[in-house]
């Protein structure tokens, strides 16, 4: 992997890892059109610059982090259907992920549901009302909803924002409490994975790739972040629809014409 190759995805982490337009999909897009997919080293790199995209939410949201424990008892228990899930599920999930077709129909029919969401959730609280308390009920209802992004191409982001005003809350409050609980669950994988990797991760070439693709995936991420809750409280999410259905359309379109994703 070239320094340039590690720049552009970083870049697509650190602006999707929070947009409701899967970061995973992004990723596994942008690797395959840069002949990098099969690398064994861009698996590693795909993970572990999620570091820098967790540091963004913490640096942002900082105050939050320091509230009291029950916060962090509630994000737990939001984080463990995903924990358990995954585990149990880990072998069928990475055979999703080197299914470009899997990314792509995700993609179109996550971006229909985005189109209609504000609708369906128009009576829930106003962006500008206080935000409600958060249950352990609608902290484990989030969390189950955050699992349904164990298929690349639904987002992360998107399901658990979701989950969110399921439970009544107003989009901000739902998009604020993902940030919130992508943080162990980002952190959770990609401790796992650096386990997992660390010989791979120890070469100094590698090293040196990391360190600056989690410094690029933070200073994106932060931008990311204020940037999607300015649009989702004026826009909602039909922006964010339209434009999943663009790409999932073109991405499938490229594959009717015989276009090889797999380099």
């Amino acid at each position: 992997m070239t320094f340039f190759q590690a720049l552009v995805l970083a870049i697509v982490e650190g602006l999707t890892e929070f947009l409701p337009v899967s970061s995973t999909g992004h990723m596994i897009i942008f690797s395959h059109l840069m002949g990098i997919h099969s690398l064994e080293f861009t698996k590693v790199f795909e993970v572990h610059i999620q570091f820098g995209a967790i540091l963004s939410v913490v640096v942002l949201y900082w105050k939050r982090f320091v509230q009291s424990l029950d916060f962090y008892v509630k994000l737990f228990v939001a984080f463990l259907p995903a924990a358990a899930i995954g585990f149990a599920l880990k072998k069928q999930i990475d055979l999703l992920l080197e299914n470009i077709v899997v990314v792509a129909s995700s993609l179109l029919l996550g971006g229909i549901v985005l189109v209609f969401v504000d609708r369906w959730f128009k009576q829930n609280p106003d962006d500008s009302a206080p935000d409600q308390p958060i249950s352990y009920r609608t902290a484990i209802a989030i969390g189950f909803f955050q699992c349904l992004a164990m298929v690349p191409g639904v987002s992360r982001s998107a399901a658990s924002i979701i989950g969110g005003m399921t439970q009544q809350l107003s989009r901000r409050q739902a998009a604020e409490f993902s940030f919130f609980l992508a943080v162990p669950t980002m952190f959770a994988a990609s401790a796992y994975k650096l386990l997992k990797d660390l010989a791979v991760v120890q070469q100094s070439e590698n090293l040196s790739l990391l360190i600056w693709g989690n410094v690029i995936a933070f200073v994106v991420a932060m931008v990311a972040i204020k940037t999607f809750i300015g649009l989702l409280t004026r826009y909602g999410f039909k922006v964010f629809g339209y434009y999943r259905i663009a790409l999932g359309l073109l991405i499938l379109g490229m594959l009717a014409m015989g276009y090889q994703f797999t380099l």
